[in-house]
C-alpha cells in the first residue's frame, strides 16, 4: 500500500507539473498563436476550397474553349477545301447528294457534321447526311441563318442554336463560278463528349476533395472546440487548485535538481507576500531566503537524491517584509518524463501560527509548573485512571518520595507503596456537606505540625490534592486567644491611665501656649535686630563719613601743616580704618536688608563678558599691588539675565576673596560656560585654599576660616554670605571646591537670558506698570470723587 501510494503521488505529480509547466513556460506567446491559429485554419481550408473549385471551374472552360476553338479552325479550312473539290468535281453522272457524300464519307465524318448544298434563295439542294425532318430551306435547318446567308465566307463559323436546342457551328462558303454556296454545320455535344467526361471526373474530384476538406475543418472546429474547452477546464482547475492552496496556507514546489531551477505556484508567492517575477526562480534566491540555522536547500536535495525517499522538513524562509515565516515541506523526488530530469516536487504549508501556538503552550507549561513547584503548598494531580499527572517537590517531601519514584504515569497504588504516610495525631471534621464533590480537612501530624488538606474533582474525572501546612496559623490562633486576654487586661490598664492621659493634655497645650509666645518673641527679636543693625549702621556711617572726610582734609594740608609727619601717617591710617569700618557697616546693612527680604533686583539681559570685565575692574589695582595675575576666558555669545549691581557684587566679592588669599606670583582666571538654560561662572585661583571641614560654613553671615587667634586677613566674613544669598535670589546658586595649598574654585550658577525668560519677564513688568499707573490713577483722583465711587 504505501507503494502504490507513492506511485498514485508521483503520478499526479508528474500530470499536475506538465499542465503547470507546458501552461507557464510561454504562455504569451502560445496564447497569442493559438488565438491567430483558431481563426487562420477555418479560412485557408474555405480559401483554400473555394480557390480550388474556381481554378477547376476555369480549367475546364478553357479546355471546351479550345476543344471549340480547334473545331472552328478545322471547319473554316474543311469549308473552304469543300467548296474547291466540289468546282473540281465532274458535273456529270453524280448527284448532289454523292458529291457532298465523296467528300466526307459516313466512316471518315466527324460526329454531328452536315454538309448542306445552297441555292440562292437558301433553299438545300443537297444534304449528307440527311437532316432529321428534312427541311426545305436552310432557315429551318439550322434557325437564324441570316449572319450566314448574309455574309457567307466573311462571317467565317458561326456559333447557332438549331431548332431542337442544341449548340452547333456553322460555315458558308461559295462555289467558285456558282451561286450556290456549301454549308457545313457541326453540332457541339459530340465535340465535347470527352470534354463532359473529363468535366465529370473533374466535379468528382472537387466533391471528393471537398468533403475532406470540410471533414479536415470540421474536425479542426471540433478539435479546437474541445482545446478551448479544456483550457476553460484547466483555468478552473488552476484557478480551484490556487484558491485551495491559498485557503489551505500552502504553497506548491517544483525545484528541477539538475537545472537549479525552482518553480512556485502563485499561492507561494502569496504566503510569502512575493510579486512573481518570471516563470522559474534560481535556486540561490531561494536559499538565501532560508534562515541560516535551518541548513542548507542544496544538501538535503542532495541527501533525498541519493537515498530517494520522502522529506518532511521545517524550516523557515524570509518574506517580502523581511520577517521569517515557518513552512512545514512535504516533498517528494519525481522523474519527469518531459524533461529527461529529477524534480524535488512537493507542498509547502504556513505553521508560524502552529510554531507559535507549540511555544505560547510550553511556555505555558513550563510556567504551570514552576508556578505549582514554586506554591507552598503540597501539590498532586491524579487522573481518571487514578495515574499522577503532575506534583511538586512539597508533595514528595510529605511523602518521603523521590523524584524517579514520583513518575508521570504511575498509579495511585504503586507511587504511595514507595512512599511513607504521614502520622496523623489527630483530625478535624469534614467542613464539606455529604454528596459534594469536593471536601477540606485539617490533620495534625505526629512531628506537631497541621496541614489543611482539599482534595476536589476534576471534570474529566481525575482529582486534584492540595495540602496546606496551616502550623504558623494555628500557632497564630493560640496566640490570638492569648492576645484577647492581654487586649482584656490591657483595656482595664488604659481605662486606668485615661485619667493619666488627660492630665498630660492639659500640660501639653499649656507648653503650646508657651512655645508659640516664646516663637513670636523670638521672631520679634529677631526682628528688632534687623532694626537694631539696620539704624546702628546708619549711626555709624553719618560720623564715619566725617572722621573719613576730615581725615582726608587734615592729611591734604589744606589750611597748614599739621607740624609732623607722623601726623599725615596718622590721618591716613585713620582714612584707611575708616573706609574699612564703611565697607563693613556696608556688608551688614546689605546683609540685614537681604534678611529682611527689601532688596528688589532689577532684573535684565547682559552679556557676561561686559559684566566681568566691569566687575575685574575694581579688582585688578590690589592684583597688581600683589602681583597676581587675572585671565579671562570665556565664550562668546553668552548672555545673563540678572540684575548688573548684583551680579557686579558677587563678583567682585568672589574676586576679592581669591586676591586676599592668593599669594605673590599666583593666578586668578574667571571663566565663563553655557550649561542649558543656565550660565556657570568660575573664578579659580592658586591661593592657599581651603580646609575641608570648613568649607560646609562658608557662605553663611560672619562666618570666617580664620579665628580670633589664627587671623592674618581683614573682613567681616559676610561677601560669601552675600554673594550665595544674592545668587539664589536670582535662583541660582553658589558652589565651593577647593584643596589646601592647591587653589579653591566658586561656581556661581546664574540664568541665561532665554527667549521665554525675556518675554515672561517683559510681560511681568508690563503688568507691574499697569499697577502702578493704575495706582497712581486712584490716588491723583480727587477725594469727593473716590467718595462718590465708593459710596453705596
Amino acid at each position: 500500500m504505501p507503494e502504490a501510494d507513492s506511485a498514485s503521488f508521483s503520478a499526479r505529480a508528474d500530470s499536475l507539473l506538465t499542465l503547470r509547466r507546458s501552461v507557464q513556460a510561454d504562455r504569451s506567446l502560445s496564447d497569442r498563436a493559438e488565438v491567430w491559429l483558431r481563426g487562420a485554419v477555418p479560412g485557408a481550408l474555405l480559401i483554400f476550397l473555394v480557390g480550388l473549385v474556381g481554378f477547376s471551374l476555369l480549367h475546364l472552360r478553357l479546355q471546351r474553349e479550345d476543344i471549340l476553338r480547334a473545331a472552328t479552325e478545322e471547319m473554316g479550312a474543311f469549308t473552304r477545301l469543300a467548296a474547291g473539290a466540289l468546282q473540281l468535281s465532274p458535273e456529270g453522272g453524280e448527284s448532289d447528294s454523292d458529291r457532298l457524300g465523296a467528300l466526307m464519307p459516313r466512316d471518315a465524318a466527324p460526329a454531328g457534321r452536315h454538309l448542306l448544298l445552297v441555292s440562292p434563295g437558301d433553299r438545300i439542294v443537297a444534304a449528307h447526311p440527311a437532316l432529321p425532318g428534312s427541311p426545305a430551306t436552310l432557315s429551318q435547318a439550322i434557325g437564324d441563318a441570316e449572319t450566314l446567308s448574309t455574309f457567307g465566307e466573311r462571317a467565317g463559323v458561326v456559333r447557332l442554336v438549331l431548332p431542337d436546342g442544341r449548340e452547333a457551328l456553322g460555315a458558308m462558303h461559295r462555289l467558285p463560278g456558282d451561286e450556290r454556296r456549301i454549308a457545313v454545320v457541326q453540332t457541339v455535344e459530340p465535340l465535347t463528349a470527352r470534354w463532359s467526361e473529363h468535366m465529370l471526373q473533374q466535379i468528382l474530384m472537387l466533391v471528393a476533395t471537398g468533403i475532406v476538406v470540410v471533414g479536415i475543418g470540421a474536425a479542426y472546429a471540433l478539435q479546437s472546440r474541445r482545446a478551448q474547452a479544456a483550457d476553460r477546464l484547466r483555468e478552473r482547475i488552476e484557478k480551484r487548485l490556487d484558491t485551495a492552496l491559498e485557503r489551505g496556507g500552502c504553497g506548491l514546489w517544483d525545484w528541477n535538481i539538475a537545472t537549479g531551477k525552482i518553480y512556485w505556484s502563485d499561492s507561494m508567492y502569496g504566503l510569502l507576500g512575493y510579486g512573481r517575477a518570471g516563470a522559474f526562480m534560481d535556486f540561490g534566491t531561494v536559499n538565501a531566503m532560508v534562515h541560516p540555522e535551518d541548513g542548507d536547500l542544496y544538501t538535503l536535495a542532495r541527501s533525498l537524491a541519493a537515498s530517494q525517499t520522502t522529506v518532511d522538513h521545517a524550516f523557515r524562509v524570509r518574506n517580502a517584509h523581511g520577517a521569517y515565516v515557518w513552512l512545514r515541506t512535504r516533498a517528494e523526488i519525481v522523474p519527469d518524463k518531459a524533461d529527461g530530469c529529477r524534480h524535488l516536487v512537493g507542498l509547502a504549508v504556513d505553521i508560524t501560527e502552529q510554531r507559535a501556538l507549540m511555544e505560547t503552550t510550553a511556555t505555558a507549561d513550563m510556567r504551570l509548573r514552576d508556578a505549582i513547584e514554586a506554591i507552598s503548598e503540597a501539590f498532586v494531580l491524579w487522573d481518571t485512571g487514578n495515574r499522577l499527572v503532575l506534583c511538586n517537590s512539597k508533595f514528595r517531601h510529605l511523602h518521603a518520595l523521590s523524584p524517579e519514584d514520583a513518575q508521570a504515569g504511575r498509579r495511585y497504588a504503586e507511587i504511595m507503596g514507595r512512599g511513607v504516610l504521614p502520622q496523623i495525631r489527630r483530625e478535624l471534621p469534614d467542613r464539606e456537606p455529604a454528596g459534594a464533590t469536593s471536601r477540606t480537612f485539617e490533620a495534625e501530624l505526629a512531628d506537631g505540625r497541621w496541614l489543611q488538606i482539599s482534595e476536589r474533582r476534576t471534570k474529566d474525572g481525575g482529582y486534584v490534592s492540595v495540602g496546606t501546612d496551616i502550623t504558623n496559623l494555628k500557632r497564630q490562633q493560640d496566640q490570638l486567644v492569648a492576645s484577647e486576654r492581654e487586649l482584656i487586661q490591657s483595656v482595664n490598664e488604659l481605662r486606668a491611665s485615661r485619667k493619666t492621659l488627660v492630665l498630660q493634655t492639659h500640660q501639653l497645650a499649656d507648653l503650646a501656649e508657651r512655645y508659640l509666645d516664646q516663637k513670636a518673641a523670638a521672631e520679634g527679636a529677631n526682628q528688632a535686630k534687623s532694626e537694631f543693625l539696620a539704624n546702628m549702621s546708619h549711626e555709624l556711617r553719618t560720623p564715619l563719613n566725617a572722621i573719613i572726610g576730615f581725615a582726608e582734609l587734615m592729611q591734604s594740608e589744606v589750611y597748614g601743616a599739621l607740624g609732623s609727619s607722623r601726623y599725615s601717617e596718622y590721618c591716613g591710617d585713620i582714612r584707611e580704618s575708616g573706609h574699612y569700618l564703611l565697607s563693613v557697616i556696608d556688608d551688614i546693612l546689605h546683609m540685614s536688608r537681604i534678611e529682611a527680604r527689601k532688596v528688589r533686583l532689577d532684573r535684565r539681559p547682559i552679556p557676561v563678558e561686559t559684566g566681568v570685565k566691569s566687575a575685574l575692574k575694581l579688582v585688578q589695582r590690589a592684583a597688581r599691588q600683589k602681583h597676581v595675575d587675572l585671565l579671562i576666558d570665556l565664550r562668546p555669545g553668552l548672555t545673563l539675565l540678572a540684575d548688573e549691581r548684583a551680579l557686579q557684587q558677587i563678583l567682585v566679592n568672589l574676586a576679592d576673596n581669591a586676591v586676599k588669599f592668593t599669594p605673590s606670583g599666583g593666578r586668578i582666571t574667571v571663566r565663563a560656560r553655557s550649561a542649558g538654560d543656565n550660565i556657570h561662572l568660575f573664578v579659580e585661583d592658586t591661593g592657599i585654599g581651603i580646609p575641608a571641614s570648613a568649607l560646609p560654613g562658608l557662605g553663611l553671615p560672619f562666618t570666617q576660616v580664620e579665628n580670633n587667634l589664627t587671623r592674618s586677613h581683614k573682613g567681616s566674613g559676610l561677601g560669601l554670605a552675600i554673594a550665595r544669598s544674592t545668587a539664589e535670589l536670582h535662583g541660582g546658586a553658589l558652589r565651593l571646591r577647593s584643596q589646601e595649598g592647591v587653589g579653591t574654585i566658586a561656581l556661581v550658577r546664574l540664568p541665561a537670558a532665554t527667549r521665554e525668560r525675556v518675554e515672561a519677564l517683559a510681560a511681568e513688568a508690563s503688568r507691574q506698570t499697569v499697577a502702578e499707573i493704575r495706582v497712581a490713577a486712584g490716588a491723583s483722583l480727587p477725594r469727593p470723587e473716590i467718595e462718590a465711587r465708593t459710596s453705596p
